[in-house]
């Protein structure tokens, strides 16, 4: 493989880093107080849930998410941190990013009818999947320094 600048593996690193600080910006950038305090993330996605076309978004949401909120909440918001932090500094990489493909193809589920959304969802899950395949974790990880999922 010929590249320019910086080798083959180097630049899926610099991809996955990329995905991370993108997780870090999804989660630094929520109000964190109305996420916990009111229940503002959760209500949204409860009201484009309830309109959903789809008969098994609409259930899912009532059973998994409706009966505890303050709960999903907090593992929304979190999930984003670690993963980006997991990218970002390499750290148990494959289940970062296997989580974070997961959460993407859930927020992409959700939001199917919101176009504005989804290139990034679809974008995030993309890099997700070339990362995981191209196993993204070998330069400039510390699951390469600890000789992890080599």
């Amino acid at each position: 493989m010929q590249t320019i600048w910086l080798g083959g593996a180097e630049w899926l690193a610099v991809l996955r880093i990329g995905l991370g600080l993108w997780w870090l910006e999804s989660w630094r950038h929520k109000d964190r107080k109305g996420w916990f305090e009111r229940g503002t993330g959760i209500a949204w996605a409860a009201d484009v849930a309830g309109k959903h076309r789809w008969g098994v978004v609409r259930t899912g949401f009532r059973r998994v998410v409706e009966p505890r909120p303050k709960l999903i909440a907090y593992v929304v918001v979190y999930a984003e941190l670690a993963l980006g932090l997991g990218l970002v500094t390499g750290l148990l990489t494959p289940v970062a990013l296997v989580a974070g493909l997961l959460l993407n193809l859930l927020y992409l589920v959700l939001m199917i009818h919101d176009w504005a959304e989804q290139g990034q969802n679809a974008m995030m899950a993309l890099i997700s999947l070339v990362a995981l395949f191209a196993m993204a974790w070998q330069t400039w990880s510390l699951d390469a320094a600890l000789g992890l999922f080599l």
